[in-house]
């Protein structure tokens, strides 16, 4: 490798699928930026992550996935203001100090996206899930005045069972978003476990997976008129958001 090579990564369990491998090796060929490379760092446990840094001392970034948005909080030297809000990292920036800065950039993706998207009587939303992605989630949506309220399989304070929805629920909220990894490559036919019969026009679903394009849950809430989006133009945001973090 050549002493100056500028690496970036990724790092999460189970990413072989990753979309960021992809997007920023073509993003850097596109861009004639031949000495960087991007590479995809699947551990089995968080405790991996200082032997990253110190195998690899040419990295200048990296991105962050199920599951370790919220794990890696503790590795990092400092945090942006956002991601220290929304509790959840999933773009690192090496200074020139040499120093660990978490930020998130999946709030931004994530606004970006549902904006476009809503009318005046989208004024509530369900988030299934309760994890890093969720808390982006349900920081946007602050940004954007919409209230909202978890869904978990756990009874939590300030969160809505699984088997307490039903045609009220969906009356009263018009945004029901999917930040549980329910659906995702290779388990295809897997999808929360929600009355998919109250969808109706009125409706968004919207589910942060983006492979396969279009899940159980979007085809499930599609089937009953609602509009629907999957994570994918998200994903675009978030990942030129994390370019510009890097680049600063």
């Amino acid at each position: 490798m050549q002493p100056n090579n500028k690496k970036f990564g990724l790092i999460g369990r189970n990413i072989s699928y990753s979309f960021s491998k992809k997007y920023f090796t073509e993003k850097f060929s596109q861009d004639l930026l031949e000495d960087y490379t991007y590479e995809n760092f699947d551990i089995p446990s968080i405790e991996e992550f200082p032997n990253i840094l110190k195998n690899n001392p040419n990295l200048k970034g990296l991105n962050v996935t199920i599951p370790y948005k919220e794990a890696i909080i503790p590795y990092l030297d400092t945090l942006s203001e956002k991601a220290y809000n929304i509790g959840a990292v999933n773009v690192i920036r090496f200074t020139k100090k040499g120093n660990l800065k978490g930020y998130n950039s999946d709030w931004y993706g994530f606004k970006k996206t549902l904006e476009p998207l809503l009318q005046t009587h989208h004024r509530k939303a369900l988030i299934l899930g309760t994890g890093g992605a969720a808390k982006a989630v349900a920081y946007a949506l602050k940004q954007l005045g919409i209230f909202y309220a978890n869904v978990s399989r756990e009874s939590k304070e300030n969160t809505i069972n699984y088997n307490q929805i039903d045609s009220a629920t969906f009356d009263e909220y018009q945004i029901i978003i999917n930040c549980t990894p329910l659906g995702t490559s290779p388990n295809i036919m897997e999808f929360p476990p929600i009355p998919y019969d109250f969808f109706t026009d009125k409706h968004i679903a919207f589910d942060l997976i983006y492979n396969p394009e279009e899940t159980q849950f979007l085809n499930k809430a599609k089937s009953n008129g609602a509009v629907v989006v999957n994570g994918k133009d998200m994903l675009i945001f978030q990942a030129e958001k994390a370019w510009k973090i890097w680049n600063k």
